[in-house]
């Protein structure tokens, strides 16, 4: 099994990188930590960078996860080519570019691409947004599935995620003691579904939603409360249509033994526990 240590980062292609490195630090609050020609790198907590934007396709997307072990990549790469997931491993100067030791990459079964990485780079920087939107960190991914059940039972059975709970057949999963570190939304198209930083209160939240609103950023849900991680949060949309998600106060499950995966109706109720009504493609199927 392939032991997930933790999300480390999210590379995103774009056309316009001078606009989205504007988004990235006057909107959503990230600190530049390095930028060269073609790549703008983002600060969000004590690592080198969680989110790097760089001159490409805007529906290039890469989520990279953090193991251990070097010895993890190589079982990793073994078990994933025996299932018939093609495994390429990344150069020295793409794990440079990715500030990461080594690196792995491959598809699941939906196509999205994934990278696994050994000895992702921290910073002695401390994080400083340029915008003080409260951000305490990168916190998970929601990723596309064309195949809820195929899609859950692949990063069940072959990595060390579980399920917390399901919104519909939306499986929310988690890594470690948090809720959940990715959560799958059914599309008809691999890609990042939308990308969370935790912030430390509500207030955060409400101060945010009327930063973005007032400069007209697009509101596509909340503010709300999530019945499953009870945390609250806000999700607008950022360059090339992703969705970017501040929540706070996500619950964490200590103890394995008594926490039982819940079932939650695939409607707004099952979203938002006060009601509000996501205008997300993959949140109305």
């Amino acid at each position: 099994m392939i032991k997930l240590a933790d999300v480390s980062y999210v590379r995103l292609g774009t056309r316009d990188l001078e606009g989205a490195t504007h988004f990235a630090t006057e909107y959503l609050g990230l600190d530049i930590a390095e930028q060269n020609k073609g790549a703008v790198y983002f600060k969000s907590d004590q690592r080198e960078h969680t989110l790097c934007y760089f001159d490409g396709d805007p529906g290039d997307h890469v989520v990279c996860f953090e193991v251990e072990q070097r010895s993890d990549l190589d079982e990793a790469a073994t078990q994933l080519e025996a299932l018939g997931h093609p495994v390429r491993r990344g150069t020295a100067e793409e794990a440079d570019l990715r500030k990461v030791r080594e690196f792995i990459s491959f598809r699941d079964p939906t196509g999205n691409p994934i990278e696994l990485a050994w000895r992702p780079a921290h910073s002695g920087r401390r994080y400083h947004g340029q915008r003080d939107a409260g951000i305490t960190g990168f916190s998970h991914i929601g990723l596309c599935s064309t195949d809820l059940a195929r899609d859950e039972a692949f990063w069940t059975q072959v990595t060390n995620a579980r399920v917390s709970d399901r919104i519909g057949d939306a499986p929310l999963l988690r890594i470690d003691e948090v809720h959940h570190t990715i959560a799958m939304f059914p599309s008809t198209k691999p890609g990042i579904q939308h990308i969370n930083h935790q912030v430390e209160t509500g207030d955060d939240i409400m101060r945010s939603y009327q930063f973005l609103r007032d400069r007209q950023v697009k509101m596509v849900f909340g503010p709300g409360r999530h019945p499953t991680s009870s945390a609250k949060f806000l999700y607008f949309e950022g360059p090339d249509g992703m969705v970017f998600e501040y929540s706070s106060g996500v619950r964490e499950i200590a103890d394995e033994l008594l926490w039982r995966e819940r079932q939650f109706l695939f409607e707004p109720m099952g979203f938002c526990k006060w009601g509000a009504k996501p205008a997300i493609a993959e949140f109305n199927k």
